[in-house]
């Protein structure tokens, strides 16, 4: 059977599976109960719920950058467009990210906190982005900036509009907009005889019918994170009051709290110690810098890190005035060196254990930050508090927050903000919560009824479990696989999988299998070569 999508394509079948039993209906199809309660589905019950079955080899779920990554190395190692789609709510794969970094105070101009060589859309990482920028503002700084970092140098990093830029090249270059089906994907399920149905639900009006199944052989998910997540209290002020205008997440939309901070004086409580934490408070000093602002600003540390720390004389971090300072998310061994081979070999609880050694919130260190918080250091506008805020109330227009202070570890100086002792009382006008996003995997509607139907289980930090392939353990069929990557399998075989070196990495292991089973071509020496000349030329694959 054949469906023709919005844009007048057929997809194509699927070799080794079966037309649907029974007869397939036209009209609005959707599931059942039988479906919903249903772990593994035969097509005859597609087949009497009325919903319409595509058959295409490959389905991505997902459509943010971790599906993008997947379906260009497919691309490049040889698999047609016609045999992935795409399923998708983004109109591009960079469509989220972009959103994030906008709010959470990382525009166009300004840098990410990514190496040179970790390109999504360039598989070799060659040219890289160092290399790119030189030559585009012709000058050596980039290049010299990487042949001497850490030691001289910081570490280099991207900017936010040359990553964007590269992504929107190789999207074109591969057809990445052929593959796309705009939707919103509901589940997937097993297959009786092997494959996977997924459920998408296209935008309205676009289809006859108010569910549609692509039935595969492989399904890959890349959802990103389940949600926001808000600290107990700060949830607890939100739901009691409504108030979204005070108490905000950095990943909102929250550009008003700089509108009023530039209007009248503000008092601006920060919660949070990682690198969303550092963008929103340069964002406030360089209002204050530039428009004059009479801003204070109160940082609560839940751990404040007083200087260099970690169990390990070989995984020491620098730190002080609160802060954990680290390059990337993870040492760089963990994309490719010790630290990664290490991660291969644990299981369980011993993987648990490394993964919490070389976690913890840390930012890279920045000389204008470092620069910016002296000065309100020393002026007294920017005040540090290690503690832990127990409840966040109305008072009139603004907020009291009671805290639970604790010993800071500091020792004078700069530090004597830091304070420990009885329960105090904050009032501000608004506090910004910049702990991330690390809503439970559940949350999120595709995983939580993976969990519960499908046979995928938990990995030792309360993730996804995958194989070391990216494979969801639990979830094989008869020939088929089901792979997944991005933020909902960390804590696997390999760390920094939300990071996009990692994405690249795990979009490697999944190709390689893939290619194991005959899907595609190997990525050898001279098909690579081939490639990434056609790369450079900005010719399809």
């Amino acid at each position: 059977m054949q469906l023709t999508t919005r844009a007048g394509q057929t997809t194509s079948r699927l070799p080794h599976v079966e037309a649907p039993a029974g007869r397939v209906s036209t009209g609005h199809g959707d599931l059942t109960p039988q479906l919903v309660d249903t772990d593994v589905w035969s097509d005859d019950l597609l087949a009497r719920a009325g919903i319409p079955v595509v058959d295409v080899p490959f389905v991505t779920v997902g459509g943010g950058i971790g599906s993008f990554v997947l379906a260009d190395y497919l691309r490049v190692m040889g698999v047609p467009a016609e045999s992935i789609r795409v399923l998708s709510n983004l109109d591009r794969p960079w469509q989220t990210y972009e959103h994030l970094t906008r709010v959470s105070q990382i525009p166009g101009p300004e840098r990410i906190r990514s190496d040179s060589q970790s390109m999504p859309d360039n598989l070799w990482g060659f040219p890289s982005y160092a290399m790119r920028e030189a030559v585009a503002e012709r000058s050596l700084k980039p290049v010299w900036n990487v042949l001497s970092e850490p030691v001289l140098s910081n570490y280099y990093t991207p900017r936010v509009s040359q990553v964007f830029r590269g992504m929107q090249r190789e999207h074109d270059r591969i057809g990445f907009g052929d593959m796309l089906v705009k939707g919103t994907v509901r589940m997937v399920r097993r297959r009786h005889g092997g494959g996977y149905f997924t459920i998408l639900t296209p935008p309205a009006g676009t289809t006859a019918t108010k569910r549609v199944a692509y039935r595969s052989r492989f399904v890959h998910l890349a959802v990103g994170y389940a949600g926001l997540k808000f600290l107990p209290d700060l949830q607890r002020y939100r739901s009691d009051t409504g108030d979204h205008h005070r108490v905000v997440n950095a990943y909102e939309g929250h550009e008003h709290v700089y509108r009023e901070v530039a209007a009248r004086p503000c008092t601006v409580v920060i919660r949070g110690s990682g690198i969303v934490a550092s963008r929103v408070l340069q964002r406030l000093i360089d209002d204050r810098d530039r428009l004059g602002t009479d801003v204070r600003i109160v940082h609560l540390f839940r751990t404040y890190v007083a200087g260099a720390h970690g169990r390990s004389i070989f995984m020491r971090r620098p730190g002080g005035h609160g802060w954990a300072h680290q390059g990337f998310n993870y040492p760089k061994s963990a994309w490719g060196g010790q630290l990664k081979a290490r991660m291969r070999r644990l299981e369980g609880e011993k993987r648990a254990d490394l993964y919490e050694q070389i976690g913890g919130t840390q930012t890279p260190i920045r000389k204008n930050w470092q620069e910016q918080l002296r000065r309100g250091r020393k002026a007294g506008w920017y005040q540090a508090i290690s503690g832990e805020a127990q409840l966040v109330r109305a008072h009139g227009n603004r907020l009291s927050m009671t805290l639970t202070p604790k010993p800071s570890g500091g020792s004078g100086g700069p530090d004597r903000f830091a304070i420990g002792g009885n329960p105090v009382e904050v009032g501000c006008d608004f506090v910004i919560d910049c702990t991330g996003l690390e809503a439970d995997i559940a949350e999120h509607r595709v995983i939580g009824d993976l969990l519960g139907h499908s046979g995928a289980g938990r990995n030792p930090v309360n993730r996804l479990d995958v194989e070391r392939t990216f494979e969801v353990r639990g979830t094989r069929t008869d020939g088929s696989r089901l792979y997944a990557s991005g933020a909902a399998t960390l804590g696997g075989y390999f760390p920094g999988v939300d990071t996009f070196l990692g994405l690249q990495i795990a979009a490697q292991e999944i190709a390689d299998d893939l290619a194991r089973q005959g899907f595609c071509k190997r990525l050898g020496p001279v098909r690579s070569i081939r490639q990434w000349w056609r790369w450079v030329g900005g010719r399809r694959p």
